[in-house]
């Protein structure tokens, strides 16, 4: 009797392939601190009593920012300071130019008793997901 390798290789490989989608850098194992990532998926998220930060300079930040943002420049010597400074309680959303900053943020801001942080990537990305506008 033969065994259908093929059809049992065909769902490995479609297992692994969705797996390598996901847009979470959460740990598998939970530790009471979440980090969601925008991954650029088009989804709308609820602004509410969250903080928006702006984690680009301050030249970049008056060049156009999401509006009621905040600017915590991840590169200023002050960062730590700043994000200490908040309540690690909250829903915090951060955003920059391209993600690679606000990635550096949202961990930093794990990796310090933040309970709720979520990398929108890039300004326009964090516009478009919290239906917000762009503004000097």
């Amino acid at each position: 009797m033969k065994t259908p390798l093929r059809p049992l290789s065909v769902i490995v490989a479609a297992a692994f392939a969705l797996s390598a989608c996901g847009g979470t850098t959460q740990p598998a194992a939970s530790t009471g601190n979440e980090m969601n990532s925008n991954s650029k998926a088009k989804q709308s998220v609820v602004v509410g009593d969250a903080t928006i930060i702006d984690v680009r300079t301050p030249e970049e930040y008056a060049e156009g920012h999401v509006d009621q943002a905040v600017n915590i420049d991840v590169k200023s010597a002050d960062f730590a300071q700043q994000v200490s400074e908040l309540d690690p309680n909250v829903q915090y959303y951060v955003y920059c130019r391209s993600g690679n900053r606000s990635a550096v943020a949202a961990q930093y801001m794990l990796e310090n008793g933040f309970t709720n942080v979520t990398d929108l990537g890039s300004v326009t990305d964090a516009a478009e997901a919290l239906s917000l506008p762009i503004v000097p």
